[in-house]
């Protein structure tokens, strides 16, 4: 008569069990609650945030600043309301009021600065030619900013600055290379 081996089970849970047990503490260390915080920076606003708010002042003062060459050209108002719309509704899209620039002191002496952050009393070229070169120096400078911003803001966020900087690029050829 051969001698057979008794069937062995095995000693201790299987491994189907290990794996179960350790899905569901997965599970549940996944759904619990996050530990509070003792960080002093819970108040204060997050990077996105930031962002999104620095996007709509700029856009608020590119806004004012095309009120303001629409103010010192009134043959350029045809032209240049369509965009200035455009850049009131961005404003308004990263949280802005979009009401910048309703009301801009503008001066008939030449700008000295093309940056995108105008300083409260907007200085407007005399020449129509000059001043749309100025708007759209603005608008390159801005939607260039806004395109290295893109590596550092969430997800819907940076869809949104893209999509906008991509406005602001078109904006810059209609007033300069699309006029001619």
């Amino acid at each position: 008569m051969p001698f057979t081996l008794p069937p062995r089970t095995p000693s201790g849970p299987r491994r189907r069990s290990l794996l179960a047990s350790a899905a569901g503490a997965f599970v549940l260390v996944g759904c619990s609650a996050p530990e509070p915080s003792t960080d002093t920076t819970v108040h204060s606003p997050s990077a996105a945030d930031r962002a999104r708010a620095r996007a709509a002042l700029d856009s608020e003062s590119l806004a004012a600043r095309y009120a303001a060459v629409i103010t010192s050209h009134p043959p350029l108002a045809a032209r240049l309301k369509p965009l200035r719309a455009e850049v009131v509704r961005h404003a308004q899209a990263f949280g802005g009021s979009g009401t910048a620039g309703s009301r801009p002191s503008a001066s008939g002496s030449p700008s000295a600065s093309a940056s995108a952050h105008p300083s409260p009393s907007l200085t407007v070229p005399a020449q129509e030619k000059d001043a749309l070169a100025d708007l759209a120096t603005a608008e390159r400078t801005l939607a260039d900013q806004r395109t290295k911003a893109l590596l550092t803001v969430p997800g819907e966020l940076a869809r949104l600055l893209a999509s906008v900087a991509a406005a602001g690029a078109a904006h810059a050829f209609l007033l300069t290379e699309g006029a001619k």
